[in-house]
């Protein structure tokens, strides 16, 4: 048994030695918004910047006034508001008098065979006029030359798709430990230092920013192809990157912010829809992301306490790594580093949601989105 321990535990030294430490070294090459200068306005395509907004009176008006403060040259502004039951509809209707670079679509009813959001920033595309895309949230907010240094970004690198880490807004200790262990997550399985090699499968989408050229998104087939996706953003990115076009990951701190689900509570409850839906709705690896979440990420730090021998030296390793990482994660975050120390409780958290989403899930026989029901039969059919 003692073996069994001391092979489990190397193997997940291994992982750390190997792929945590490339991904960490990987941080240091993905692009900061901060290094690129605002672009030449007589050089600056034209960019549709489109949104989807559902019941978001709360949020709304703050984010629609940075819109107004936005500094790009060559900008529109597409609202859809889908389908909305409280203030959203007049909030948008009144930005418009203020802001004459934006235009709101309303959505009243939505078709068969589409989900809310990705059929709002269809129609929101459909209206648009830019040679580039840029899909974000209702709740994010921008700095006044985000677009401009982004769009710098894109014509230095000659991409096709930019999406970019931002800040997250936080209340508390918790919401902390919560989100710094998601940042990192993402940096793992998304592999995002690698989205922006060619010869690399790896993608990554994220919904507060990404920036996309026209022409290879209708190449892509556009929201029509992800019309019944629940991770649209992820597998917006996806679908660009197989299909062929240079996409890459940046970090937007102190440029793009978003109000997410404020709140410890809200944020698993917020993601509730998300988890098994990223799974493809396979129970197997819904079981297999617990597992090895556990194994890489909870387990060594019990193997520090409790182990013996190569046990704890094999631990320790792994713990070093992971420790490490986490503290790249928090300073590119602008979040004190000692909460890198919660790293063993992010995990078990991390697990709670995917076990909690694929359960309500599958009692639910489908998801819950923006007051709209989906069957989970028509969710696998949908799946990109």
């Amino acid at each position: 048994m003692h073996t069994f321990w001391i092979i489990l535990f190397a193997l997940v030294a291994a992982f750390w030695l190997f792929y945590g430490l490339r991904n960490m070294v990987g941080l240091l090459y993905l692009p900061w918004l901060s290094k690129f200068p605002p672009i030449d306005p007589k050089s600056a395509p034209r960019v549709s910047l489109v949104f989807a907004a559902r019941d978001e009176e709360e949020k709304l008006p703050v984010a629609i006034r940075t819109l107004s403060t936005i500094s790009y040259p060559n900008l529109e502004i597409i609202a859809a508001d889908d389908r909305s039951k409280d203030k959203t509809p007049s909030i948008l209707d009144d930005a418009v008098r203020t802001n004459d670079r934006l235009r709101v679509i309303h959505v009243k009813e939505l078709p068969q065979g589409w989900l809310g959001k990705p059929h709002a920033l269809q129609k929101a595309y459909e209206a648009s006029t830019g040679e580039w895309i840029l899909f974000t949230d209702a709740d994010v907010r921008f700095a006044p030359d985000a677009l401009s240094r982004a769009m710098t970004l894109v014509q230095t690198r000659k991409l096709d798709h930019l999406t970019l880490f931002g800040d997250v807004d936080r209340e508390g200790f918790w919401d902390t430990v919560l989100l710094t262990f998601f940042g990192l997550a993402m940096h793992i399985v998304g592999d995002s230092h690698r989205v922006s090699n060619p010869n690399s499968r790896a993608y990554l989408g994220i919904g507060a920013f990404q920036l996309v050229r026209r022409s290879a998104y209708e190449a892509c087939g556009t929201h029509k192809r992800l019309a019944m996706e629940v991770v649209d953003d992820i597998k917006l990115g996806k679908i660009l990157k197989l299909g062929g076009y240079r996409s890459c990951v940046g970090v937007a701190v102190g440029f793009v912010a978003v109000r997410w689900h404020t709140g410890f509570r809200n944020l698993i409850r917020g993601v509730t829809k998300n988890f098994f839906a990223g799974l493809n709705y396979s129970v197997p690896l819904a079981i297999a992301a617990m597992v090895s979440m556990l194994m890489t990420n909870f387990a060594p730090f019990v193997g520090v306490i409790f182990g013996h021998g190569w046990v704890r030296i094999l631990a320790g390793v792994s713990v070093a790594v992971a420790l490490l990482f986490h503290v790249f994660v928090d300073i590119g975050a602008k979040i004190s580093p000692l909460y890198a120390l919660t790293h063993p409780i992010g995990a078990l958290i991390f697990c709670w949601m995917i076990l909690r989403s694929t359960v309500v899930t599958l009692r639910q026989g489908g998801v819950v989105w923006r007051d709209t029901f989906y069957k989970l039969s028509d969710l696998k059919k949908g799946v990109v």
